[in-house]
């Protein structure tokens, strides 16, 4: 039912003019401002279950709503409605031999689903990025926020009915048992884009039982390596913000790499640093020999995405030695450098092949609404169709359109 709701819907969406998208994004911002107090207390509610069913950490803070973080929800859907419409923008045109001409111009995808975990702001941030770019959305949110999500969910669909728009453009999957999930997964009549924002359980569900199409929003290993030529004033500030301003996001570093060179200095005041905001640290035997206090890391460490105040450190010879551990380890999302040496930078931006490699800037910057998108459906750790924070273009299509004047083949 929610499928075919959600097509139909589409098809309304697809046709819909700026004009009218961006009034319901803004009719959508107002409703779930206004709605904040019932969408605190559904939280609340939803906190109190994820406590007593002995959820702790990083993942309650993903689920924890603060009236900052509803007003920042209706801000961002506002940012949306200010940003550009993709949806039939010409990206290229020629004329062919025989004079008919080829315009190549985005549209939209259809109907995009999104599986995503605890955190409740989502459901705002995609239902509305996946409107402005001319689709229906299916979201599918944990149980952990059903609560959470449904409340915010009658604050979006109130405010496309206010516009005259299907409140079926924007769903929600209320069903949060596997078998549900896997349906969604399935749905290959209704869903023509499907984005897992999840830890590996639900990546490796999508590689075991997708046949929709899907883009992975996959793990963050995200790691920062500071060179031989580094600042380490600016080492310093960038490591401890991409570790400890929010531990528990994909995007927050979760492995530190020094240079042998600069590692005596700079390591034992960085783990100060760390140690002070709460951080376990665990190293290799070096790093252990210049700070005392940090355990012995494994392999599994330095592979692992903590999504914690954990962190893993290693020194390293050179940079190219840097390059080979963030190969081995990383996934591919987000990884730093930080130097005044324009050919270590080099080597390391295009040794690394991560979606997202910042020099001289913290990790915490892979993010959709730093990048000026407004907010982001997911940050893609694959190739194809799209790689890295996911905005309005990334959530549309290309088609082609012929014009004529009589020519045949």
């Amino acid at each position: 039912m929610i499928g075919s709701q959600a097509k139909d819907a589409s098809r309304v969406v697809a046709s819909a003019s700026t004009t009218q998208k961006n009034a319901a994004l803004l009719a959508m911002a107002e409703r779930v401002e206004a709605a904040g107090p019932g969408i605190l207390a559904a939280n609340a509610e939803d906190m109190e279950q994820a406590k007593t069913e002995g959820v702790t950490g990083a993942l309650l803070d993903r689920l924890l709503l603060t009236e900052a973080r509803v007003k920042a929800m209706a801000a961002g859907l506002m940012k949306v409605a200010g940003l550009p419409d993709p949806i039939g923008q010409i990206t290229s045109g020629w004329q062919l031999h025989n004079g008919i001409k080829v315009q190549r111009q985005r549209a939209p995808l259809g109907v995009v689903a999104v599986i995503y975990e605890a955190r409740p702001n989502v459901t705002a941030d995609a239902g509305g990025l996946a409107f402005k770019a001319g689709n229906a959305a299916v979201l599918r949110g944990s149980s952990y926020a059903l609560r959470s999500n449904q409340a915010i969910m009658r604050a979006l669909q109130k405010g496309l009915e206010t516009e005259g728009l299907p409140g079926t453009a924007i769903q929600l999957l209320e069903d949060t048992t596997r078998e549900g999930v896997v349906a969604l997964m399935q749905a290959t009549e209704w869903i023509d884009l499907l984005v897992p924002r999840g830890g590996p359980g639900l990546i490796q569900a999508m590689i075991d039982n997708a046949t929709v199409p899907y883009v992975i929003d996959g793990a963050g290993n995200c790691h920062v390596y500071v060179d031989a030529a580094a600042d380490l004033d600016n080492a310093l500030a960038i490591t401890l913000n991409a570790k400890v301003q929010r531990p528990g996001v994909c995007n927050a570093a979760e492995s530190l790499l020094v240079h042998e060179s600069v590692a005596e200095e700079f390591l034992p005041a960085v783990s100060k640093a760390l140690l002070a905001e709460g951080v376990e640290l665990r190293g290799d035997a070096e790093s252990r020999r210049l700070v005392p206090e940090m355990l012995a890391a494994s392999d599994e460490d330095h592979a692992t995405e903590f999504h914690d105040l954990i962190m893993s450190v290693k020194v390293i010879p050179s940079v190219e030695a840097a390059v080979d551990h963030v190969l081995r380890y990383g996934t591919g999302h987000s990884d730093a450098i930080i130097s005044e040496d324009y050919g270590a930078v080099q080597t390391f931006v295009s040794g690394v092949d991560s979606a997202v490699t910042l020099v001289n800037a913290s990790t915490r910057f892979t993010d959709g609404e730093e990048f000026g998108f407004g907010a982001e459906i997911g940050i893609s750790t694959q190739k194809l169709h799209v790689r890295g924070p996911m905005g309005l273009e990334a959530l549309t299509c290309e088609r082609y359109i012929l014009y004529g004047d009589g020519q045949i083949r």
